[in-house]
């Protein structure tokens, strides 16, 4: 069955990431400025989504914050595509017991909760930033696909495509992005939207949970955190409105990756 094209998510999504891109056309306020005299202020026409209990307009920090987690999540993800490709084509290609050896200690890494070497490794680098965020969660991510490239890289390595490049003396990188990537980048494309979603959920757990971004820099993930202080103060809208964007946001990477697995099963069985 050819699931129709979800028009709705890719436009809903293209607005999330436009306003994002280009916040400050739409931003009231400038996102990191503080007054006091505006604390905990539900919606109004004068802020939108409200202020945090820091007089902090919500409605600037959602579409300022949505920039660093959208640039964590595209980050975290080329860095474990581009492991899982070199890691699955090596296993794909190596003999019987070099490939299940890789398969085994994949597996290991697999039965680990992601997020417990997440924080391990981002212990060792320090103060976290943007950019060590995504290489944490980069390098503890690329688990799931490298098993799903080296299935399709086992069916194409007696392609006589790359026996030839082989006998050749065409070197490893060469035949990857040469004859492999090319063939299997389709197959893995569902997985790699699905990841995008998951490192953007991960940025936002970690903040949650008080080890993520420092408190300068505003994501979706600390803006997630100053739902802790909901229950004390009564304000609801520092949880519902970072939540809906994030929420809706995973939605739709989710319901993509959805989509083009499905379709990607029906171009093979035609």
């Amino acid at each position: 069955m050819n699931r129709k094209r979800p028009y709705f998510t890719i436009a809903l999504l293209g607005v999330i990431v436009l306003g994002c891109l280009f916040a400050e056309v739409i931003m009231p306020c400038d996102p990191t400025k503080m007054n006091l005299a505006e604390v905990n202020q539900a919606p109004s026409a004068a802020h939108l989504f409200g202020t945090d209990t820091m007089g902090r307009d919500i409605f600037s920090m959602i579409w300022y914050g949505g920039r660093i987690s959208l640039f964590i999540g595209c980050l975290a993800t080329l860095i474990s595509t581009g492991i899982a490709m070199v890691y699955g084509c090596l296993a794909g290609l190596a003999g019987e017991w070099a490939d299940d050896l890789l398969m085994r200690f994949t597996d290991i890494l697999m039965s680990v909760p992601q997020i417990l070497p997440v924080i391990f490794i981002q212990a060792v680098f320090g103060e976290p930033t943007a950019f060590s965020m995504a290489a944490v969660i980069g390098i503890t991510g690329w688990m799931a696909v490298s098993k799903m490239v080296r299935s399709e890289v086992r069916q194409m390595r007696r392609s006589e495509y790359v026996l030839a490049a082989r006998m050749m003396g065409g070197g490893f990188f060469y035949i990857l992005r040469t004859h492999l990537a090319p063939n299997f980048l389709p197959s893995i494309l569902f997985m790699v939207v699905t990841n995008l979603g998951s490192a953007i959920a991960m940025e936002a757990t970690l903040s949650y949970l008080g080890i993520g971004l420092p408190a300068n820099i505003i994501s979706w993930g600390s803006l997630m955190a100053l739902s802790q202080k909901v229950l004390l103060t009564g304000s609801w809208w520092l949880l519902l409105m970072p939540g809906l964007f994030l929420a809706a946001t995973l939605i739709c990477f989710t319901e993509l990756g959805e989509w083009k697995r499905m379709n990607g099963r029906r171009e093979r069985l035609i």
